[in-house]
């Protein structure tokens, strides 16, 4: 299924869903762009929350030992299909492109 943009004024209830419902979700993240340090590859890593923070401007994901944060993000693309969400992406300011990939998909009703 072809990704889905979220209007920005959904970002922060979409990811409060996607957090209440996580469970034992276990997650791979990719960050890629010029200049941008890229965490370590995670080999599927537990994610035990996701929030955007409008104040501050940024969108932290929460993973078993660190935090990947992206600050300044402009678009939140997802990839849902149904009641089951796939994929999370999520592109910055300066052009980065950050992909949280679900190992299992996470059933959640359509936003």
């Amino acid at each position: 299924m072809p990704l889905r943009e979220l209007a920005r004024s959904q970002w922060q209830s979409y990811v409060d869903r996607v957090s209440a419902a996580l469970g034992a979700q276990r997650v791979e993240i990719e960050a890629t762009g010029l200049g941008l340090d890229s965490p370590e590859p995670t080999d599927w890593i537990a994610l035990t929350g996701i929030r955007f923070d409008p104040e501050n401007d940024l969108l932290a994901i929460k993973l078993d030992g660190f935090e990947h944060t992206v600050r300044d993000p402009t678009r939140v693309c997802i990839d849902h299909d149904f009641d089951w969400l796939h994929s999370i992406e999520v592109f910055d300011a300066e052009g980065n492109h950050h992909i949280l990939l679900l190992k299992a998909p996470l059933p959640l009703t359509s936003p």
